[in-house]
This record gives C-alpha cells, structure tokens and sequence, in this order.
C-alpha cells in the first residue's frame, strides 16, 4: 500500500504537467513524458508557451488549396 501512494507522489508532477499542456491545446503524453526528464523544468516551460487552445493553430491553409477550393466553387456555378 505504501509502495503505491509513493508511485502516485511520484507521478504528480508528470500528471499534472499533462493535464496543463492538454488545457493548453497541446499533446498530454508527449509533455507528460518530458516531465520525467525534467519535471521542474517542463512545468516552467508549459507556463511561458503561447495557448493553442483557441482553435488558432501554426499551421495554415496554403494558397494552391485556397485557389482550388475558389476554381472548384466557381466551377460549380458554372
């Protein structure tokens, strides 16, 4: 029993950091296990990384996909 209140004290900064960077629009496991590298360090990290939650994302259509959809609409009131 005491063996598994230490594993579950143990896993709190690696949850916690999980659960921030999934409130924040990131990956949980991907910071999850980069808290068991630097747990401290991480944490501080996740606190100065811009929020992705709000739908923004870095990546954007690019322009041949926008020209098609534009030639397949006016295609269509054709």
């Amino acid at each position: 029993m005491a063996e598994l209140l230490i594993l579950l004290v143990l896993l709190l900064p690696q949850t916690i950091a999980g659960v921030f960077a999934r409130s924040q629009g990131r990956s949980f496991w991907f910071w999850f296990f980069i808290s068991f590298l630097i747990p401290v360090i991480s944490l501080i990290v996740l606190l100065f990384l811009e929020d992705k939650s709000d739908g923004d994302t870095s990546f954007g259509v690019s322009e041949d996909v926008k020209e098609r959809k534009r030639a397949a609409l006016n295609h269509n009131k054709d």
